[in-house]
Order: C-alpha cells, then sequence, then structure tokens
C-alpha cells in the first residue's frame, strides 16, 4: 500500500534539494537564510512524525522569525536561452498544455479507481488520504510527461521548483497556515457564535434563506481570511450542520462539497489570498497589483449564484 507518508517524504527531499541549492548559490542575497527555512520546512515534511511536538513547534517559531525579520529574498536564477525557448514553444506547440490537463484528470480517475478497488479484495493507495495520493501520484506522472515532452531532467523540475520558492517566499505556506487558523477559531467557538447571531437575527428555518447565508457566509469569511480551508469548519459549525443538516435534512456531503466551492468563489475576490492572487500578479509584472482580482471578480459572483442554485437543488432531493 502506498502511504501518505511516502509522499510527505518525497515532498521534504524536493524542499531539501531546493534549500541545499540555494545554500550554494553564492550571489544569492538572503542565502544562508532562505536556506535554513525550506530546509526547516522540508524538515518538517521528512521527519514530522518522528520529531517530538516541542521540537516541531520550535522549528515553525524558527520558521516564523526568519520570515518576519526578512531572511527570505529571491536568488539569482539561470534563465535558459531566450532562442531555446522560442524552439521549444514551436516544437511543442499546444502539447505544451498536456502535463497541466493530465495533472487534474489522473487525479479523478486514481481517486474513483481507488474507491472501487476495495470491495474487491485490493487497497492501493491510503484509504484515508485517496484524494491527496492519487494528486501526489499524478504530479509525478504530469513532471515525468513535462520533462518528456521538453526533454528535461528532473533536476531542472527542482530548480524550477526552487525559483517558484524564491518569488513566492512564505506566501506559500498561507493555505496550511490559514487552515490551522480556521480549526482554531473553530475550537474557539466561533462557529457557535456565527450560529446565535443568525438564528436571532435571520429566519433560517426558510430553506433558502439558509442555504443563502452559508454559501455567502462561506464566500465573506473567505475573503477576510483569504483561504476557504480556514472559513469551512467556521461556517460548517455554525450555519451548516446545525441549519442545513439539522434542521431542514440535506445531504452534508453535498453541504460539504458546495461550500467549499463557494469558498473557493471567495478566494477569487480577495488581497487576502496572496500567494492565488497577489504573487501571480507579481511574477506577471502587472502594473496593477489587484489586476489578478479585478479579472476574477465577475467569474466569482456568477458561480456563487450558481452554488446556491445548486446547493438548494441538490442537497435536498
Amino acid at each position: 500500500m502506498l502511504l501518505a507518508q511516502y509522499l510527505y517524504g518525497l515532498v521534504g527531499g524536493i524542499l531539501l534539494l531546493a534549500a541545499g541549492m540555494t545554500l550554494r548559490d553564492r550571489h544569492h542575497p538572503r542565502r544562508l537564510g532562505s536556506a535554513a527555512f525550506w530546509g526547516l520546512f522540508g524538515l518538517l515534511f521528512v521527519a514530522g512524525d518522528w520529531l517530538p511536538a516541542e521540537l516541531a513547534g520550535a522549528i515553525v517559531l524558527a520558521m516564523v522569525l526568519l520570515a518576519g525579520l526578512g531572511r527570505l529574498a529571491p536568488g539569482r536564477h539561470e534563465a535558459l536561452p531566450p532562442q531555446r525557448l522560442q524552439d521549444s514553444l514551436r516544437r511543442l506547440g499546444n502539447r505544451i498544455f498536456l502535463p497541466s490537463l493530465l495533472l487534474p484528470l489522473l487525479t479523478i480517475a486514481l481517486s474513483l479507481l481507488a474507491r472501487s478497488l476495495p470491495s474487491s479484495g485490493v487497497t492501493l493507495l491510503d484509504p484515508k488520504n485517496t484524494t491527496v495520493m492519487a494528486l501526489g501520484i499524478a504530479c509525478l506522472a504530469s513532471t515525468a510527461l513535462a520533462c518528456r515532452l521538453t526533454r528535461e531532467t528532473p533536476l531542472q523540475a527542482v530548480r524550477e521548483t526552487r525559483r517558484l520558492l524564491d518569488n513566492v517566499g512564505w506566501a506559500f505556506l498561507l493555505p496550511q497556515v490559514l487552515a490551522l487558523l480556521g480549526l482554531l477559531f473553530a475550537d474557539a467557538g466561533v462557529g457557535k457564535a456565527i450560529a446565535h447571531l443568525s438564528a436571532h437575527y435571520l429566519p433560517l428555518d426558510i430553506r433558502w434563506l439558509a442555504v443563502l447565508t452559508y454559501v455567502l457566509g462561506m464566500a465573506l469569511f473567505t475573503v477576510i481570511m483569504g483561504n476557504a480551508f480556514a472559513a469551512f469548519p467556521v461556517m460548517t459549525a455554525g450555519i451548516g450542520l446545525p441549519f442545513l443538516v439539522g434542521a431542514h435534512h440535506g445531504d452534508p456531503a453535498v453541504m460539504a462539497a458546495i461550500g467549499m466551492f463557494s469558498g473557493y468563489c471567495g478566494t477569487l475576490m480577495t488581497p487576502m489570498a496572496a500567494n492565488f492572487n497577489i504573487v501571480p500578479a507579481a511574477l506577471l509584472e502587472l502594473p496593477d497589483r489587484n489586476a489578478v482580482i479585478k479579472a476574477q471578480f465577475p467569474t466569482a459572483l456568477a458561480l456563487l449564484a450558481v452554488n446556491a442554485v445548486l446547493l438548494d437543488w441538490l442537497m435536498f432531493r
């Protein structure tokens, strides 16, 4: 059986390789700080299950200090010759998009296959982390296809990983940090407070109003927090479970799926989702730092309206 620990070890190994490359870069303006940050992050992936909780916490605090003191910075990366890039583009054409298309399609296929195999007595992927494992295998397959199409080596993929990490910086960790913040909010009782206020001021016994409150709440809370994973435990504990599932007897699986999708609509509309909306604008050197958000805003509003209709239709069938 392929366990999630294998995937985490691979991710940690890639991070440690990127840290080693940074350490060897004598022209890097923040060589030691950047190498230490990504090296510590890689260490958590590789050995996090075996490290004492106190040591793991100390590593996280050390990473916070490195980022807070400005010890991370982009290095100088050797770009491929422009002529070589143009020749590659002409040779590949639209085939350059194949690795990006393979990634989601193979993830879905492996997830569905893994769920059907246990009935036949065969278990290939960790049943507790089926989707994560499917995503990891799809990433490896997509990387292999990209290397074959571009005639590059896996080492070049690691170099590009390091370049991306350098440009994104500490914002690379935002999804994990904000997801944890959402769990802390839920444990602190924010969900119960939202449930109390909503029940006091809104007639949530009306089904469509409860649906609209949940969908809009997921989006708005994501706009504030910058991550749907932070909004989900709070809004689900406050609105989803007590009203949509408890009072109106809706399907919790549908609620969870469309609720997360509603949160993703909020992700498209907020600068708090810096790694999605602000970093790409910086990487593309756009004059307007909010250009990505402005381009996504109409799509986000349209999808939010569709989500409300779908949730009301599918959840109570």
